[in-house]
């Protein structure tokens, strides 16, 4: 009884296969710095750090898989080759007031795909989404980390 209580303990746990998706997620991430090395030796540096924070989020996408709604509205929008676009600060005066807006439609703006979610299922994907930002972060911080010592 102790085995099966063990492995339905492992089919519950939510992060049992962060490490394996870290893995996976560094692994594209570096060899996309290593294409973009490659290739754009004179370009800008705004149009250098917009194909590493492409090559970021397409390798935390990838790593999740396509199981996750973020995860495939990411790619959907990564493969389509739209640009991330992220919005310019707004003056205090044209800033959509936030009482006006519901908890969950700020969520569904946040994160990819969610205007299609019900929502159940956004705070559970939101709770994926974060968990896979995190590890990009940290990722990113030990890239960073390497390349300075």
């Amino acid at each position: 009884m102790e085995s099966k209580s063990s492995t339905t303990g492992n089919r519950d746990n939510p992060n049992r296969n962060l490490h394996g998706s870290k893995t996976m997620m560094a692994s594209h991430f570096l060899r996309a710095l290593f294409r973009i090395q490659q290739t754009s030796t004179s370009s800008s540096s705004a149009g250098r750090s917009r194909r590493i924070r492409r090559a970021a989020y397409a390798s935390m996408a990838y790593s999740a898989g396509t199981r996750r709604a973020w995860s495939r509205a990411l790619l959907r929008k990564l493969r389509s080759r739209a640009r991330l676009r992220f919005p310019r600060r707004l003056s205090r005066a044209a800033t959509p007031q936030r009482r006006d807006m519901d908890q969950a439609q700020v969520l569904r703006k946040l994160v990819p795909g969610g205007p299609s979610m019900d929502d159940c299922k956004l705070l559970e994907e939101t709770a994926d989404y974060i968990r896979f930002l995190t590890t990009q972060v940290r990722l990113m911080q030990t890239v960073m980390d390497s390349i300075s010592s």
